[in-house]
């Protein structure tokens, strides 16, 4: 299942240019710095407006590092804290959004 949110999010996006980086916010930042051939500007500009409507700047912050931390999302989906499962059920249906959303900017 992490695999799968984490290629949706990271191996499938595309993202628009920005006319600054000062316009990237946390995800499309991070999503724009990651190595996927698919982390397309306007793929990360998708997340982006996705995740500003889905997830608060924390969890925004917790998902980010999952670019360049992937094994990071496999921890936490893992982890027995409370704080980390209500996190990953906000995370599955951002990742769900995003899928719907942004799947088309393959």
């Amino acid at each position: 299942m992490t695999k799968l949110i984490c290629a949706a999010l990271i191996g499938v996006v595309t993202i628009p240019l920005f006319s600054t980086m000062a316009e990237a916010s946390t995800m499309s930042r991070a999503c724009l710095r990651s190595d996927r051939p698919a982390a397309t500007r306007s793929m990360c500009r998708c997340i982006q407006q996705v995740a500003n409507q889905n997830l608060s700047r924390t969890d925004q912050k917790m998902a980010a590092t999952f670019f360049s931390e992937p094994h990071k999302a496999q921890v936490i989906r893992q982890s027995d804290r409370s704080s980390h499962e209500k996190f990953w059920l906000r995370y599955k249906e951002f990742g769900s959004v995003v899928a719907a959303s942004c799947g088309h900017l393959r």
